[in-house]
């Protein structure tokens, strides 16, 4: 089937820079729809994405906001996705127009996701694909935490010249699907009801506030431990040194006991030098004295 490109004529004051106006807010949510809520706001994602992404000043990460062609206040026909990201854009001019204006973003998005509902469902698998891909968004994706509205889980398209053509999604053990999203250079991947996005390279999942505390703990506890080491250490430094201590002072100890029995042997050596001498004398005094008999 071919898609014709939706076209949203300008109104008379787009022309004039000095009137801005900004585009109206998407209708009121149906209950049903509060399934993007839950898989994206309520669990962070979309912060910690943009946390991943990095380059706030040029790089979207929202949703549910109109994407158009160019400024209209005629908003038949258009769509506003769960979540839009974008590349190489202005944030300012988003905020400004309330919605992505892609003659004046000077591109289309490059991904979009929509959450299955059961008010949405119908939608986003066929008239939200065909303005999607008329609009020529670079991947589209399609999330059913319990395959229950799209009657799968897991679904994605990749713009190949003007037409969307299927993005490769994996049962990579039972019941966890995963597909890779050159857009983001993630893999997404919905296991136990909900959608995850992983490092391809780490197979990690981008930081969380959960990860990122618990790293802070993991951080906290090895700091704990290398101080416990240091002060052990510590410990074990002084007893060693006061070891020495002790050590040198037996030794200088021993040294001045060894000199001072050095000294008396001396001493007792001289005295008895001196005692033999006498005793020679003594005795050559006796010889002489029986010689003049």
């Amino acid at each position: 089937m071919t898609t014709a490109r939706p076209v949203n004529p300008p109104p008379a004051s787009a022309a004039d820079p000095a009137a801005p106006f900004r585009l109206p807010d998407i209708p009121e949510r149906h209950p049903d729809d509060m399934t993007s809520f839950k898989h994206l706001a309520a669990t962070g994602s979309v912060h910690h994405l943009a946390q991943y992404l990095g380059h706030p000043d040029t790089t979207l990460v929202t949703g549910e906001r109109y994407v158009v062609i160019r400024p209209t206040r005629n908003m038949a026909g258009s769509h506003y996705p769960d979540l839009l990201v974008a590349f190489d854009v202005n944030p300012d001019a988003y905020e400004e127009r309330n919605g992505y204006v892609i003659d004046e973003q000077g591109k289309p998005p490059d991904f979009i996701l929509e959450v299955a509902s059961r008010h949405t469902a119908r939608t986003d698998l066929n008239e939200k694909k065909d303005y999607y891909e008329g609009l020529r968004v670079g991947e589209y994706w399609l999330f059913d935490s319990e395959g229950e509205f799209y009657r799968f889980t897991l679904r994605g398209y990749q713009l190949e010249g003007d037409r969307y053509r299927p993005i490769p999604v994996e049962e990579i053990s039972p019941g966890v699907f995963q597909g890779y999203s050159a857009a983001l250079g993630l893999n997404l991947r919905a296991e136990a009801g909900d959608l995850g996005l992983y490092d391809p390279a780490t197979g990690e999942h981008i930081p969380t506030f959960e990860s990122q505390t618990a790293r802070a703990d993991t951080a906290e506890a090895r700091a704990d431990t290398a101080e416990a080491r240091a002060d052990t250490a510590e410990a074990r430094a002084d007893t060693a040194e006061t070891r020495a201590e002790t050590a040198e002072a037996r030794v200088e100890t021993a040294e001045a006991r060894a000199d001072t029995a050095e000294a008396r042997a001396d001493t007792a050596e001289a005295r008895a030098d001196t005692a033999e001498a006498q005793v020679e004398e003594l005795q050559a005094e006796l010889h002489r004295l029986r010689e003049g008999r």
